[in-house]
This record gives structure tokens, sequence and C-alpha cells, in this order.
């Protein structure tokens, strides 16, 4: 019994600190303010229920870790419908980059790869 008691403690704990290394959300209001005022933008757009946008999640929080001046956001489509409406997104997750004047740049449906991912911000956030 103790022995399920521990597992089901191990399990639970993981679970829990799983969101440790999310990205957290932001408002698009406030994302929306910071665009084009000098500095590229990557918009993550998605749900926190949908694995694909977890999986995409995960890989820009160690994005943002390694690289803490770069404008990274994730918006949460299921909390802010009328944001995917005014950004124009169909599916999730979609990553949209802005350059420093508020232009869209990139846009992508799905999830990138690591070396995708790294070779946009070499491409697009210096």
């Amino acid at each position: 019994m103790r022995f399920f008691i521990t597992v089901f403690l191990m399990l639970f704990a993981s679970v829990a600190s799983g969101d440790d290394h999310m990205l957290k959300e932001s408002a698009y209001a406030q994302v929306k303010q910071s665009i084009g005022k000098g500095k590229p933008y990557f918009l993550e757009v998605g749900s926190d229920s949908c694995h694909s946008c977890k999986v995409m999640s995960q890989m820009l929080y160690e994005a943002r870790q390694k690289h803490p001046g770069y404008n990274i956001s994730f918006i949460n489509v299921k909390k802010e419908r009328d944001a995917a409406s005014e950004l124009h997104v169909m599916m999730i997750p979609t990553q949209i980059i802005y350059d420093g004047n508020g232009k869209e740049v990139y846009r992508h449906i799905g999830v990138l790869s690591e070396d995708e991912l790294a070779a946009l911000f070499t491409t697009y956030m210096f």
C-alpha cells in the first residue's frame, strides 16, 4: 500500500510541476501595445489544453531562458477568442513574428522543430 501511495505522489508531483517549464500566457491587449515598439516580437497563439501548443510553449520557455531580451509571448485563445479572430488564426498552434515596426514578417501553423525555431530567432529576433 505504501508503494502505491509513493508512486501516486511521484506522478502527481511530476504532473503538477509540468507547467513550471511552460511559457506563461499574456493578455493580448498588453502584447498588442508592445508590438511595433522598435524590437521584433514572437507571438505564440494556442491553448493550454492543446498538446502541440504545450510542446511549443515548452520550447519557447527554454528560448526565453536563454534569451531573456527577446519579446516572446503566448496568447491563450481558449480564454481570448477575440484575439484569434483579430490575428486571423485558423488553427493552433500558430506562430507569428513581427518586425520592430509591427509588420508581420512570418507566420507558421503547427509545431516547429528546435532547429527551425533557432533559425527563426537568428533570422528575425536579432
